[in-house]
């Protein structure tokens, strides 16, 4: 058998009987994987899996105790106090516990970050996976890489016939997997624009009514995915339609978000590293909640902003701030 990565020979070696197992380190990006066989009599048989991303097998999913990391806390802690605004941060280690929170129970307006649960309730709901193609492969993708809000309102009315109604059922996978500080609020507006981490409330906004969620809610989506995406955890538990498919079909939309640079401004510098990732903003509130890859493991960040005045990219450089504070922090405690 012969493995090749985008037509270069990654690996070759002789198999025996019909079922095998093989792996591969794939690199941390789009590739094309090609698997050719030969018998000794001569037959070949070749097949080729296009839409693969390469990620580290240091992050595979599996139940990790969360545990406050001390130095950690204090460094979010004073970052989210010098933001010229209302900051809600959250990050954890996914591969070893060791974490961090700053205001992570604040209720923010969610702007597009629940679009992530959208479309996990969508996939839930769907058989299998949305072929390439498509009406809703092309709806999931301008939803979440282009964060195209009529995309999102259209696959709420998939879900249940409208958007309030789609909402509903979008809000009901939430609170099955313990997301109890968010809300989806109808539809989108179409228009051009140690011992467990402490998650409290310090600084709560005053942004009325919509919308909402938190930096740990946020989070405990992103880790559900991830834990699915390896056949295991809440939304597997509780939306059996939610299949470890769905889950890496979700992951790999996610990595190709098109977004001004948030939380993947750790990518710079720091080779490896790899970030999936869904941001949203409005006027007054800016955010981004993503799965950090690198080559020892992986951690979950969020990270959300408001003021009444208006909030600017300043807020997407505290994103970039918060994952380096943890790339590095972690990178001391599990190499």
């Amino acid at each position: 058998m012969i493995v090749r990565v985008n037509g270069r020979v990654a690996s070759s070696r002789p198999i025996r009987g019909r079922h095998f197992s093989f792996r591969l380190l794939l690199p941390a990006r789009d590739i094309e994987v090609g698997v050719t066989t030969w018998t000794r009599d001569g037959r070949r048989s070749s097949s080729v899996v296009r839409h693969v991303f390469g990620l580290p097998a240091s992050s595979r999913p599996r139940f990790v105790a969360e545990r406050e990391d001390g130095e950690l806390q204090r460094k979010l802690r004073k970052l989210g106090r010098d933001f010229g605004g209302t900051a809600g941060l959250y990050v954890c280690s996914l591969t070893g516990g060791s974490g961090a929170a700053w205001n992570a129970r604040a209720r923010f307006p969610a702007a597009s970050t629940l679009k992530l649960a959208i479309a996990t309730a969508v996939l839930a709901g769907y058989q299998g996976i949305p072929p390439p193609g498509s009406s809703l492969h092309g709806l999931l993708v301008s939803m979440l890489t282009y964060s195209d809000n009529a995309a999102a309102n259209a696959l709420e009315i998939w879900l249940a016939g409208s958007t309030s109604a789609g909402a509903s059922r979008v809000n009901a996978l939430m609170r099955s997997i313990g997301m109890t500080d968010s809300e989806m609020y109808g539809g989108y507006e179409v228009r051009t624009l140690s011992g467990r981490i402490p998650v409290d409330v310090d600084d709560q906004p005053a942004f009325g009514y919509g919308k909402y969620t938190t930096a740990s809610d946020l989070a405990k989506l992103l880790r559900a995915v991830w834990l699915a995406s390896g056949g295991i955890g809440p939304l597997r538990r509780t939306q059996p339609g939610f299949t470890t498919a769905d889950g890496r079909y979700l992951l790999w939309l996610l990595a190709h978000v098109r977004d001004a640079p948030k939380l993947d401004r750790v990518e710079r510098g720091n080779r490896g590293v790899v970030v999936l990732h869904k941001g949203g903003w409005i006027d007054a509130a800016r955010h981004d909640a993503g799965l950090v890859f690198w080559p020892g493991g992986l951690f979950v960040a969020g990270v959300m902003t408001w003021s009444s005045w208006g909030v600017g990219t300043s807020a997407d450089v505290l994103a970039g701030r918060v994952a380096t504070l943890a790339l590095e922090r972690l990178r001391q405690r599990e190499g």
